[in-house]
């Protein structure tokens, strides 16, 4: 008793405290009775490990912390700001069923702990989960009693497996390079709601620009008798209806059809929202809103094509990071506000670097017409059980986002990272396993197998990074480039084809370059700072060399590139912006000479 009455005096003091992140975690999959649990957790450092034996899960410990999530005890927003190691953490907190719930099934959500949950109700077991980027989510019902109930959750991140899909996490204490901070446990919003005896557990949207529109749904603790209704609006007008049977789990339902369809494009970002109704007996056990987009991509006589229009693609290169919270953005403003300046400096998209994204960031690109790159976390090392790690963690990625009308291209890995040695056979069947595999979930959209270099003949965009640091060298090297099967591509580093491998003759997409690095006067200069070819003194300098850069991709038959990067990163300086988001240069200049490529 004392236990719980310590926890509700602890949800009582904090009260008073702003929830964090208190808009709906996940837009494209909203149930009208949800309640956050973002705010402040008892928590603990566990460096020996003994929270399960000592039953800490029964409450047999006080904790002697308060942590903010979903923000990460490494970060300064969580309230403890310590990015040491620490491997093993726990957290606690209680809650009350509302009473209007009564008689539902409650669901425990979290939007992503890194990198193994282990999840106790009431001192007994909900259920684990291993991967640090993707949501998962309990049937709690069983474990609920009346009055306040109390989680517990242990995450198990160790800091140095290089085996574990881990992105730009560091696994020394200290940044360094293109390597930052750590994000230990709980980093995106966790959350309850309330659904029927049976309920949907997944659904996917294809709609074909003729307006045929296509559901896809899972359905869990399925019954008999179950039917899954659909209601499509465009802005307050129903454009179509219809229901059918639901039995077995699954639903399909292919008849939908919307006349005059309005295309999603970066222009005119038009979206559908959806109902769905799963009923029984003319009961509704469960009720979802979301939403889609009608649009294509496709390859046009070598160009990217939205819509069956091609598009150059000016992406920049964005890491999702900030100083105060690292990789959990800090508000869904701050989301926004990322968006917005980049389209104002001439952008269409973001290729999200080594982070699957906060689901409102993808929201928010389908709002405001933005183009993504999906790209997956990666590892650092092969053996067999990165593979099963990988392949997983990856499959989640494309359930979780397949629905975004804003992604247009896959990305699993980056540079090889996982796959360091393809002469060897199996890390080349693994790469172009994950190629097939992503088609196979997915054929609307482009995959590019290898993000950088080292490709072999499955990838649909040939992504290269070149850091060459002016006009001259660029242009020379791939303005006379020939995009047929069999080219010969310019050596540069690292070899563009993996070991036995022809150029398939992709489309060309520099998908890394820049890197120009600059530090306004009176900005506060990070410890080892650096970028990719020195500092520049003066913005002018600066806007120099980048025009020059621009210049020389203008002249090839580049048709994408992806500038390195939207904001310096710790001591990684070559950003447009500073690390906390103030301009380096005037974004109409920058708009300019983006427009220099057609």
């Amino acid at each position: 008793m004392r236990f719980v009455v310590s926890l509700l005096l602890a949800v009582f003091f904090a009260a008073a405290q702003p929830v964090p992140r208190p808009e709906h975690p996940q837009p494209q999959f909203q149930r009208e009775a949800w309640q956050t649990l973002n705010g402040a957790w008892e928590f603990e450092f566990d460096d020996a490990d003994l929270g399960l034996t000592e039953e800490w899960a029964a409450g047999a410990k006080k904790f002697s912390k308060t942590i903010q999530v979903p923000f990460c005890f490494e970060s300064p927003k969580s309230g403890i700001g310590d990015p040491s190691f620490h491997p093993v953490v726990w957290y606690r907190r209680s809650f009350t069923v509302p009473t209007e719930w009564k008689g539902k099934r409650v669901l425990l959500n979290f939007g992503a702990v890194d990198y193994r949950a282990t999840v106790w109700v009431n001192g007994k077991m909900a259920g684990e989960h291993e991967g640090g980027n993707t949501p998962f989510r309990f049937d709690v019902t069983p474990l609920l009693k009346a009055g306040a109930n109390v989680i517990t959750l242990r995450a198990w991140d160790p800091p140095t497996d290089r085996a574990i899909p881990r992105g730009k996490q560091y696994w020394e204490v200290k940044s360094r390079s293109i390597f930052y901070t750590r994000t230990s446990g709980i980093w995106q919003s966790v959350w309850l709601e309330a659904a029927g005896a049976s309920y949907l557990e997944y659904f996917r949207i294809d709609a074909g620009l003729d307006g045929k529109v296509g559901i896809d749904a899972r359905i869990a603790r399925a019954g008999t008798g179950l039917t899954l209704a659909y209601t499509i609006k465009s802005g307050e007008t129903v454009v179509a209806t219809g229901s059918g049977a639901a039995n077995d789990g699954k639903y399909v339902a292919a008849g939908a059809f919307v006349r005059n369809p309005r295309l999603w494009s970066v222009e005119r970002p038009s979206l559908y929202d959806v109902t769905l109704e799963l009923t029984q007996g003319g009961k509704v056990l469960d009720r979802v809103q979301t939403y889609f987009g009608i649009r294509q991509v496709s390859l046009v006589n070598g160009r990217v094509a939205i819509n069956g229009r091609p598009v150059y693609l000016k992406f920049v290169l964005d890491q999702g990071y900030w100083p105060e919270s690292l990789l959990t953005p800090p508000s869904d403003e701050a989301i926004q506000f990322d968006i917005k300046m980049t389209k104002e400096m001439g952008f269409n998209g973001a290729r999200k670097h080594q982070k699957l994204e906060d689901p409102r960031f993808l929201y928010w690109a389908d709002k405001m017409g933005f183009l993504v790159s999906d790209e997956m976390a990666n590892s650092y090392l092969y053996d067999e059980q990165y593979v099963q790690r990988f392949q997983k963690e990856w499959m989640e990625t494309v359930e979780r986002d397949i629905n975004h009308p804003s992604i247009i291209m896959w990305a699993p890995l980056n540079e090889s990272w996982g796959v360091p040695n393809l002469a060897d056979p199996r890390q080349q069947s693994h790469l172009r396993a994950l190629y097939h595999m992503t088609k196979s979930l997915d054929p609307t959209r482009l995959v590019i197998d290898n993000e950088g270099w080292q490709h072999t003949e499955t990838t649909d965009l040939f992504a290269v990074h070149d850091y060459t640091a002016n006009e001259e060298g660029l242009r020379a090297r791939w303005a006379n480039v020939q995009v047929k099967p069999g080219a010969v591509l310019p050596p540069h580093g690292i070899p563009y084809l993996a070991p036995g491998h022809v150029y398939n003759g992709a489309p060309l997409y520099l998908s890394e370059f820049g890197g120009i690095a600059y530090i306004p006067e009176g900005a506060k200069v990070p410890e080892a700072s650096w970028g990719y070819s020195g500092v520049e003194k003066t913005a002018e300098a600066a806007l120099s060399r980048l025009r020059g850069q621009y210049a020389g991709i203008a002249a090839s038959p580049i048709i994408g590139v992806c500038y390195t990067q939207l904001t310096d990163v710790e001591q990684e300086i070559n950003g447009l912006m500073t690390y906390d988001r103030k301009m380096k240069f005037d974004a109409k200049i920058l708009k300019e000479i983006n427009a220099l490529l057609k």
